[in-house]
């Protein structure tokens, strides 16, 4: 996955969620560029999962999906 597609996924998936834009600022949670060298690493057989919360929400991102969910 490169950056770009990566973080279109996470910004995407965020949206989704309902979060705008305005309300969260991804580039202080995580370095994406950071986040893709971490995922792309990996073999296709590891269960890489990598989670962060950003404005009440969390985010998983693996090797093949970014899923966003509402904490609780």
């Amino acid at each position: 996955m490169s950056n770009e597609r990566l973080l279109l996924a996470i910004i995407h998936a965020l949206e989704t969620e309902g979060l705008n834009k305005d309300e969260y600022q991804l580039q202080r949670v995580i370095d994406v560029e950071a986040l893709e060298q971490l995922v792309d690493s990996v073999t296709e057989s590891s269960d890489l999962e990598i989670r962060f919360s950003i404005e009440g929400y969390r985010v998983l991102v693996t090797q093949d999906e970014v899923r966003v969910t509402e904490l609780s």
